[in-house]
C-alpha cells in the first residue's frame, strides 16, 4: 500500500460531508494504523454527538418528526409478550380484586416466557429467555402447593424461571429504609441475572401508599427509569377496592391514584364473572402499541383449572363483559333505592355499612352490595343537601 497524506477535502467529498470540511489536518495513516473510513466514521460521531447536545433543552429533547422517526427505525420493533395484552418493552399493570387470580395468571405467563412455549390464546413472539418474578405474597411452601399434586408429583419449572422473595434474615443497613434497600436490591437482581422480563407481585408492596398520588409517583417514576436504564419489560400485579359487580370494569378501579394508569404503558384486568365461581374475563385498560382489541364487546373468557399439577388459566372463547355483570332490572333499582330513603329518613345518622348489612339478601355478596349501597346513600345526600 503506498504512504500517502490525505486532506481532509480529499476524503469527505460528498455534499453530506460539507459540516466536515473546516477541519484540515494532514494525517499519516499507516504511520498510526488508521484508515479513511475510520476518520469518517469518527468525525461523524462527534458530529451527532454534537447534534445531540443541542436538541436536549433541559427537561426535553427537541427533534424534528423525521428525526425521531430516524431513530425509532434503529429500535425493534415490539414483540408480543401475552397477547396484545402486553408487549416487550412495556410497564403493564394487571390488576383485579382479591383471589380473582392474578397470581396464578402472572405465573403462567412468566412459565410461558421462559420456556418459549405459548399458552393457548394468546400469542407469544419473544424467544426463550429468563424472567425475575418477584413474589411477595406466597411463601414457598404455598407455591409448592399450587405447582404439584398434594405436594407431590411436582411441575417442573425451566431454570429460566427465577422466583425472588424477601429475605427475612437481610439486614437493612443503618443508612437506607427499607423502600430503599428494596429499590437497591431489585436493581442487583436485574443485573446480576442479566433478565429483561420483570414480573411485580404485587405493586403495593414497593409502595404501601400507592393509594395516594403523591405516593403512587415516585414509584412509577422509579419502575419507568429502570425500565429505560436495562430496557426491561415490567408486569406488575395491583389490587382493586371492592367494586360493583354489576358495573364495567375501567380505570377507574385500579386501587390508587389514577397516576399508576397514567404513568403504565399498558394495562388490563381480570374480571370476574357471575355465571361461574370459576370463570373469569380479562379486558384491555390502557394499551399504546396496539389498537384496543378486548374492550367490553370482546373480552377473553377463561377458567381457572389444575388438569394435573400445574394451576392455570384456561382460554375458553370470547365475549361480551356484559354476560358476565350482575344483572339488575329497574325495579330492583328502585326496590333498593326507595329502602335506602326510607332507612335514612326513619335514622338520620344511620351509616352505608349498617344498611348495607340490613338490606343485603346474600352474605356472599355483601362486599359488592355494599359498594352499591354507598353510592346510592352518598347521591342521595348529597342531592338532599343541595
Amino acid at each position: 500500500m503506498n504512504t500517502k497524506n490525505y486532506g481532509i477535502n480529499e476524503i469527505f467529498n460528498s455534499p453530506k460531508d460539507k459540516q466536515l470540511n473546516e477541519l484540515y489536518p494532514q494525517f499519516e495513516f499507516e504511520k498510526y494504523g488508521i484508515g479513511v473510513e475510520d476518520i469518517k466514521t469518527e468525525a461523524e460521531r462527534l458530529l451527532m454527538q454534537g447534534n445531540e447536545a443541542k436538541e436536549n433543552k433541559g427537561l426535553f429533547t427537541v427533534k424534528t418528526a423525521s428525526r425521531w422517526i430516524e431513530q425509532a427505525k434503529t429500535r425493534p420493533i415490539p414483540k408480543m409478550l401475552f397477547g396484545e395484552f402486553w408487549f416487550e418493552g412495556e410497564l403493564c399493570i394487571l390488576f383485579a380484586d382479591t383471589n380473582l387470580g392474578k397470581s396464578i395468571l402472572a405465573v403462567q405467563i412468566g412459565n410461558s416466557i421462559s420456556r418459549c412455549e405459548q399458552i393457548v390464546g394468546f400469542k407469544l413472539e419473544t424467544p426463550k429467555q429468563p424472567i425475575l418474578y418477584f413474589d411477595f405474597e406466597l411463601s414457598d411452601k404455598q407455591f409448592e402447593n399450587r405447582y404439584s399434586i398434594k405436594f407431590k408429583q411436582h411441575y417442573s419449572f425451566d431454570n429460566n424461571f427465577i422466583r425472588v422473595e424477601i429475605n427475612p434474615d437481610a439486614v437493612i443497613p443503618e443508612n437506607q429504609t427499607f423502600e430503599g434497600y428494596l429499590n437497591h436490591s431489585l436493581e442487583r437482581s436485574i443485573t446480576e441475572t442479566g433478565a429483561k422480563v420483570l414480573i411485580i407481585d404485587n405493586i403495593t408492596y414497593l409502595k404501601n401508599e400507592t393509594e395516594k398520588a403523591k405516593d403512587a409517583l415516585p414509584l412509577m417514576k422509579h419502575l419507568k427509569a429502570l425500565k429505560n436504564k436495562y430496557g426491561l419489560s415490567i408486569l406488575a400485579l395491583a389490587h382493586t377496592p371492592k367494586r360493583d359487580l354489576s358495573k364495567p370494569i375501567t380505570r377507574n378501579d385500579l386501587q390508587g391514584s389514577k397516576m399508576l394508569i397514567n404513568f403504565c404503558d399498558s394495562s388490563f384486568s381480570i374480571g370476574e364473572s357471575h355465571i361461574d365461581k370459576n370463570l373469569r374475563y380479562l379486558k384491555q385498560i390502557k394499551q399504546r402499541n396496539t389498537e384496543q382489541i378486548y374492550d367490553a364487546e370482546y373480552v377473553c373468557i377463561c377458567q381457572i383449572a389444575k388438569p394435573s399439577n400445574f394451576l392455570q388459566f384456561e382460554f375458553l372463547n370470547y365475549g361480551t363483559e356484559r354476560e358476565h355483570l350482575i344483572q339488575i332490572s329497574e325495579s330492583e333499582k328502585s326496590e333498593l333505592e326507595n329502602s335506602i330513603k326510607e332507612l335514612l329518613q326513619a335514622e338520620p345518622g344511620i351509616t352505608a355499612y349498617t344498611i348495607a348489612k340490613r338490606l343485603c339478601k346474600d352474605e356472599s355478596k355483601f362486599n359488592s352490595f355494599k359498594v352499591k349501597v354507598s353510592r346510592i346513600t352518598n347521591r342521595i345526600s348529597n342531592s338532599s343537601n343541595t
